[in-house]
């Protein structure tokens, strides 16, 4: 019985690291998807004949009740809110680390084993707290500035600290921890309050670069659970993660040209630059007069952006796609890798709406085209699309966007005169070049198509 559960395990793993492969194209993703859902499950299903199990009642509970839960909201959850639901699971990974770090700690004696469930502890406690306070940051139950006070980091590390003595404390008795009560205590309090205190200093416009680390912390807090137990499984499919999760943290910080340490450490957002855009006018224009401009172009950009995913436009942009494409109009969408709140959310919302994978062409691509492009249509795009990019004086520095201000003619569908998710001003709004289209988006891309169906 030993051999055969180690066996599917070990196909287990060959299943995740297959389905993750997959995952890396948008056509072969859902597959991968389902390829580790299986293995997943079979991986559950096999754990069941580990001899010496026991509470089999209660973590069959346990996964009906977590199961429901995720169905529930899994199926409810509206594309916009994905960022949120993954931060908020993401804890909940952290939080079950924690937990199985916590039962190893309660129940052994000291050893280098129990000094790895130390680590998946503290990292699950921090990845738990931390995902907690992105979600609120994300859901808009909490203000997306950074929260900073006097001698924050330092004050952190000596949280950090702390908890990592008290930890230690506990696993060898001869370092004395003054307390009259277990150092287990203080230990996990600290840790998850080390979390919130990380989190806070970050602005809303890197939290999906934090909701990635936090990813990669869960894994790594996983894979130590998985030495401290002895489920290699668990080790694997943990390091699967935090290595996916690390890389992709480093690539959405460079798509941003931030490092790491000025994600954390940065409060970007906490500070505004002088608004240097004030004495200048937005130009607005109508629906009709757009319908005309893009009738007549040779070639049309649609560059997406967060505000299409908040008024679900995807399927108005889907509509207005065909209608162009029935003018022999060529028309392709400028993808900026962190366009939305996490990276592929515009190349999913695109096709749900069953836009085509070819005409979603990636930013470096796109960039030397727009230059000869007629019209580039802006559907709630801001941050990305931001020529301060290009300004030394600018937060944005060197920030690479979409150089949607290099075409002919631009058209920034918007609600209103707001800032992006940054808090940068944009000086796209102001270019001689743009007219701003205001209102829904949904709404201004139905206007748009019944102006093109009248010519």
């Amino acid at each position: 019985m030993f051999d055969l559960y180690e066996l599917i395990y070990v196909a287990a793993i060959v299943f995740f690291v297959i389905g993750l492969h997959r995952m890396g194209h948008p056509k072969t993703a859902l597959s991968g998807i389902i390829w580790a859902g299986w293995a997943m499950a079979a991986a559950i299903i096999v754990s069941f004949t580990i001899p010496g199990i026991s509470n089999v009642p209660l973590i069959l509970t346990g996964i009906a009740i977590g199961g429901a839960i995720g169905w529930i909201a899994a199926t409810r959850v509206a594309m916009v809110s994905m960022p949120q639901m993954v931060a908020i699971y993401n804890g909940m990974g952290g939080g079950a680390a924690a937990a199985i770090a916590a039962i190893e700690l309660l129940g052994g004696s000291a050893s280098v084993y129990l000094q790895l469930a130390l680590g998946g502890a503290i990292i699950g406690s921090v990845s738990l707290t931390g995902s907690t306070v992105a979600f609120l940051k994300l859901q808009g139950w909490m203000k997306q500035t950074p929260v900073t006070f006097p001698l924050q980091q330092p004050f952190n590390i000596l949280i950090l600290a702390a908890s990592a003595y008290f930890g230690l404390a506990y696993l060898f008795p001869q370092i004395p921890s003054g307390l009259a009560f277990s150092p287990i205590y203080p230990f996990f309090i600290l840790s998850l309050v080390f979390g919130i205190l990380m989190t806070l200093p970050i602005g809303g416009a890197d939290m999906p670069v934090v909701i990635s680390m936090l990813n990669a912390l869960t894994g790594l807090a996983v894979a130590f659970d998985g030495f401290s137990t002895s489920n290699f499984a668990m080790v694997v499919a943990g390091m699967l993660v935090g290595a996916a999760g690390t890389i992709l943290t480093v690539a959405m910080a460079r798509a941003m040209n931030r490092s790491i340490f000025s994600v954390l450490f940065g409060a970007f957002g906490k500070t505004d630059e002088h608004d240097l855009n004030e004495a200048r006018i937005a130009r607005a224009i109508e629906a009709e007069d757009v319908g005309i401009m893009m009738a007549y172009a040779g070639s049309i950009i649609i560059a997406p952006g967060f505000g299409m995913a908040a008024a679900q436009a995807q399927f108005r942009v889907k509509e207005l796609l065909d209608i162009l494409q029935s003018r022999n109009l060529q028309v392709r969408f400028a993808i900026h890798p962190v366009a939305g709140r996490m990276p592929g959310h515009m190349n999913v919302l695109l096709a749900e709406a069953g836009i085509p994978y070819e005409l979603m062409v990636d930013m470096d691509e796109i960039n030397r085209e727009l230059p000869n492009t007629d019209v580039v249509l802006v559907v709630g795009a801001n941050d990305v699309v931001n020529p301060a990019a290009r300004r030394t004086d600018s937060p944005l520095h060197g920030m690479p966007i979409l150089d949607v201000d290099k075409a002919r003619n631009v058209i920034v569908i918007k609600r209103g005169a707001g800032k992006g998710f940054a808090g940068i001003d944009n000086d796209l709004f102001y270019s001689q070049n743009t007219r701003m289209l205001y209102g829904d988006a949904s709404e201004v891309i139905a206007a748009l198509i019944q102006s093109l169906k009248k010519l």
